[in-house]
């Protein structure tokens, strides 16, 4: 076919220079939509010449630095073409496999906490808002909408205040981070991962990829210890598991008020939210999810996975753990070293 009326009318010229640009031709054997992650980019698997590539249309004027930077750090998929002023980027395609198909469950530990290190590894500078003026930002933002209230967010809400109080963060651990590493941006070619959608990157403490890989995939006492172990090379002590285990609670708060917007913008008309938070947890959302119940793709899904990774903050800022790890911070030195 020479074109696709898959792609935006307005982007079609765009389309075609960078295809120019990348394999010297606008003919593509295929081209097909492919099911993304909650971002606004458009994405598109298309063959040319018998081979497959990802084309992504992301806004215009958005930096690719960070994209650019994975890529040569073969982190990310090879880059083959990319456009900060049309945001348009063309990259290989990814067979992706199950990573839990793919690797043993010890395996699968050490290979994440082998990626996100080299991610933390690669030289950057391109900077980003810091941790909690971020965090703030979406609390704030919540409590505008009035989406949902009473004494569960309170409680949420005060706690994370008192550990931002108690944490210091240093310069030594603000690293360049993907910040949104959750199962939709781990490909699998069934020997190693690739890492994708890099919009978010920036400069930001080490702790909150770490965090939200482990809410994905670390489930155990033995697994935490193993993943820390790896990502530190041995040298976990009691001040990283409190910053670790605090840090993931920041992230499922995070990742609440995300779905929590995303509720509100898909909310029917006329439609009051359920302000019942009792007896939602995690275990229950991915079981309805797992039978087909509910989806994170409309309204009730995105509203219910809300509320479940918020309990879990709350239940785990309950704990015990939790008030050992503020006493950590209070012991900690101020130091950057």
């Amino acid at each position: 076919m020479k074109f696709s009326t898959l792609f935006p009318p307005h982007r079609k010229d765009a389309v075609e220079a960078a295809l120019l640009a990348a394999f010297g031709t606008t003919v593509i054997d295929n081209v097909t939509t492919l099911a993304g992650g909650l971002s606004s980019a458009h994405t598109y698997q298309l063959t040319v010449d018998g081979q497959m590539y990802v084309l992504k249309l992301s806004p215009p004027n958005l930096s690719a630095t960070n994209l650019l930077l994975a890529a040569d750090a073969n982190i990310a998929p090879t880059l083959h073409y990319q456009d900060t002023l049309t945001g348009i980027t063309i990259s290989d395609y990814i067979e992706s496999q199950p990573v839990r198909a793919v690797f043993t469950p010890d395996k699968l530990i050490s290979e994440i906490a082998a990626i996100v290190k080299a991610i933390h590894l690669i030289p950057s500078g391109v900077d980003g808002a810091p941790l909690f003026e971020t965090v703030d930002s979406l609390i704030s933002q919540f409590k505008q909408k009035k989406i949902l209230s009473g004494p569960v967010f309170d409680e949420c809400f005060v706690n994370y205040a008192i550990l931002k109080s108690r944490i210091v963060l240093t310069d030594s651990d603000r690293v360049f981070s993907h910040n949104d590493l959750n199962p939709n941006n781990i490909l699998c070619d069934g020997k190693r991962m690739w890492i994708i959608d890099w919009d978010a990157a920036h400069l930001n403490d080490r702790y909150i990829d770490l965090a939200n890989l482990a809410n994905f995939f670390v489930h155990t006492d033995e697994q935490e210890q193993m993943f820390l172990s790896a990502y530190f090379d041995g040298d976990v002590n009691e001040y990283k598991k409190a910053r670790f285990f605090t840090m993931r609670q920041v992230c499922r708060i995070v990742y609440s008020m995300l779905m929590f917007q995303l509720a509100a913008q898909h909310k029917p008309t006329n439609y009051e939210h359920d302000q019942k938070m009792e007896g939602i947890d995690l275990q229950l959302f991915f079981g309805l999810m797992g039978k087909g119940e509910i989806s994170l793709a409309n309204y009730d899904g995105q509203l219910m996975y809300g509320k479940a990774l918020l309990n879990t903050a709350v239940n785990q800022m309950r704990s015990v753990r939790w008030a050992t790890s503020l006493a950590q911070f209070a012991q900690q030195p101020v130091t950057d070293k």
